[in-house]
């Protein structure tokens, strides 16, 4: 009985050191660390909004950006204050530099232009890849975004011979084919309003669909949808954070439909790598291996092992190619198409030069270089690309979906598809 109520005695002692020690861990990573990390900023210079237990400012951000996309979008080219209200508001009051806190991470954001150019300068890898949040892998897997060293180089280099300038040249019939399909569509709107971004994301789905994967929108038309999703999901819940480890075991509605669409985009994926695989084995279509997908899938069956890629790393690809590929480019026309229905000057100075040098022939890529009125607005255009794409992303589609549906596009001489520029 003594040696029985020793071991019980020995027993407790553990389980309550144990829980001691964990209770230490626990107070060390969600207060302890945070503001230690937070007063060794603030003794250099480096201020921002206070840290909060387990949540960080995430609710603080949040917040912001529920208010500010319930107010109207004036039309502007002021986007930042709308899509990342946070920033604007706190550059305002801790300076171009400061601290703010995602849950128990410090992040350090900077916006002096020469600070940001030493940084990137990357010198000794003093600025790495940073670690992609593990439900935005969920949308574009672990492809040449997120990849760094050999891995990254092997597949920049697939990605290089699927879209140097040569391959691009002979892409342009399929991106013809697929505006002429958008303008003929176009057709069936005639007297009523056009939901724009929503044509461009049937536009470039299709062209990419087309060009890097060798079928058409119908067929990726699934996996284009469900990855918008995700991203919405995603958008909508980046910054809820549950107190760490809960996940692992109990799972929200919201984790649980990602996780359902996760795999619903992964078997259709394998299902299109099956039917490509299929057609470039019994050569039913012509230079099946030289898009995006077939290098993928040569590199699959590579005999050298260590050049050899698995299934998995040809799906995050996949999904990589896929939403990052598409929705930028998405983004990027419905900002031309803003600015152009804005400035109707250079929407009729752009339209002269294209059907002086075209005419009613589909364009060609030997005479691009001559748009030179084309260029010149393609460099004005950059700052409205910076805006937009290095914006926080979901958000910028929002605001220029709003800004779309709410600002009246007038267009000039629609009658012939041919007039639009």
């Amino acid at each position: 009985m003594r040696a029985l109520g020793n071991l019980a005695i020995t027993f407790s002692s553990f389980l309550g050191l144990l829980s001691l020690w964990i209770i230490i861990k626990i107070i060390y990573k969600l207060w302890w660390r945070p503001t230690r990390v937070q007063k060794l900023m603030r003794s250099r210079g480096i201020k921002g909004p206070s840290y909060r237990f387990i949540h960080g400012n995430t609710k603080e951000i949040l917040s912001m950006k529920n208010k500010a996309m319930e107010k109207p979008m004036s039309l502007s080219h002021n986007i930042f204050s709308r899509v990342q209200p946070h920033i604007d508001s706190w550059i305002k009051i801790y300076g171009k530099n400061y601290l703010q806190w995602y849950g128990t991470e410090a992040q350090l954001v900077v916006t002096e232009p020469e600070l940001i150019k030493e940084i990137l300068n990357n010198k000794g890898d003093a600025f790495p890849k940073f670690e992609i949040h593990p439900v935005l892998k969920k949308i574009i897997g672990d492809g040449l975004v997120s990849s760094v060293g050999e891995k990254w180089a092997r597949h920049r280099k697939l990605s290089n011979h699927a879209f140097h300038g040569e391959s691009l040249k002979g892409m342009s019939s399929a991106m013809i084919t697929s505006v002429e399909i958008m303008l003929e569509r176009w057709k069936s709107y005639e007297g009523k309003e056009i939901e724009m971004y929503e044509e461009f994301r049937l536009l470039t789905s299709d062209v990419i669909s087309r060009t890097a994967f060798g079928n058409d929108y119908e067929r990726g038309q699934n996996i284009f949808e469900m990855l918008v999703r995700l991203a919405e999901l995603v958008s909508d819940n980046i910054y809820k954070l549950r107190f760490p480890g809960i996940s692992k075991f109990f799972k929200t509605d919201y984790q649980i439909e990602l996780d359902i669409i996760e795999s619903k985009v992964r078997n259709n994926i394998i299902e299109m790598i099956k039917e490509k695989e299929r057609k470039m084995m019994t050569g039913k279509e012509d230079n099946s291996g030289s898009d995006f997908l077939g290098l993928l899938l040569k590199a699959h069956h590579d005999a050298d092992d260590s050049q050899r890629i698995s299934i998995n790393t040809m799906i995050d690809e996949c999904k990589n190619f896929y939403f990052a590929g598409q929705e930028p480019t998405n983004s990027l026309l419905a900002w031309v198409v803003l600015l152009l229905a804005i400035h109707t000057d250079w929407q009729e100075e752009l339209r002269k030069e294209v059907l002086t040098l075209f005419g009613k022939q589909n364009p060609n890529p030997d005479s691009f270089a001559k748009l030179k009125k084309l260029y010149q607005f393609t460099m004005i255009l950059k700052s409205g690309e910076k805006m937009c794409m290095n914006s926080n992303r979901r958000d910028s589609q929002k605001g220029l979906r709003e800004l779309l549906r709410t600002t009246q596009l007038h267009f000039s001489h629609l009658e012939s598809d041919h007039e639009i520029v």
